[in-house]
């Protein structure tokens, strides 16, 4: 069954035997929405694989029990489930072989959490395993924008968005409802290579705002962590009000 982003629907086994390590990564891919099934030794995580039928497994290759290469090749055997690996040695040939043996890519640690969840999409969106689950057209009040032909409106009037604002507008809109975090709007929006403040977020929110008029507010500020999108909001007759970003 495709995976539909953002829902429980994705299934992850995490095979990793550091406590914090593992602690984190269960936050932040729970947070995402992924469901988490974690193993410490290499044959519970097999046991795993093939009791869970994930759509990926990220797998540490330092383990108590057996090889993490051992464990790539017996998931292998039975399984072409997308597979990142972990590892804290940063050698070539460490690299070239959990390829060689069906890795789809790899991390070495130190690493950021949130660069691994980046991945972890990327993975499995080049293996098919996720829909596009949001409509291409995107409203919210008289807020209208078209992904396709990069076009965003406010009541029939075209906006002139750069290029950032309309994909941190579209990144909104799709997440209408939800708090997204500065960190997560810069990963999204920015790239997981991208090293940027938290304030380039608020700067950008702050020109959509602007652009966006007496519709400015629909994009709230979550004091302390983001934004998102109010889904019923409604300016008022007799009110501009634009809401400035968090500092």
């Amino acid at each position: 069954m495709p995976v539909r982003e953002g829902t429980n629907e994705a299934a992850v086994v995490l095979i990793e035997d550091d406590p914090s390590i593992s602690e984190l990564l269960q936050l932040y891919l729970a947070r995402e929405g992924y469901q988490v099934h974690s193993a410490a030794l290499g044959a519970q995580g097999i046991d795993l694989v093939r009791e869970r039928a994930p759509a990926l497994v990220i797998l540490d290759l330092m383990l108590p029990d057996r090889s993490g290469f051992d464990i790539l090749k017996s998931i292998r055997s039975f399984s072409a489930v997308p597979l990142i690996i972990l590892t804290a040695r940063d050698a070539e040939q460490d690299k070239i072989l959990g390829l060689e043996l069906g890795a789809d890519d790899y991390m070495v640690k130190p690493f950021s959490p949130g660069e691994l969840v980046a991945r972890a999409r990327a993975v499995l969106r080049r293996a098919g395993a996720l829909e596009d689950s949001s409509p291409s057209v995107q409203r919210a009040g008289d807020i209208e924008l078209l992904p396709e032909e990069r076009t965003a409106r406010v009541a029939g009037v075209p906006l002139d968005l750069t290029r950032k604002e309309f994909e941190l507008l579209h990144y909104l809109l799709v997440n209408r409802g939800l708090a997204l975090s500065r960190e997560r709007l810069l990963e999204e929006v920015w790239g997981y290579r991208y090293y940027g403040e938290a304030r380039t977020v608020d700067v950008h929110v702050g020109q959509l705002r602007k652009k966006l008029g007496r519709w400015g507010g629909i994009i709230q500020t979550v004091w302390g962590f983001g934004y998102k999108v109010d889904p019923s909001y409604s300016p008022s007759g007799d009110s501009e009000h634009e809401e400035t970003a968090e500092i």
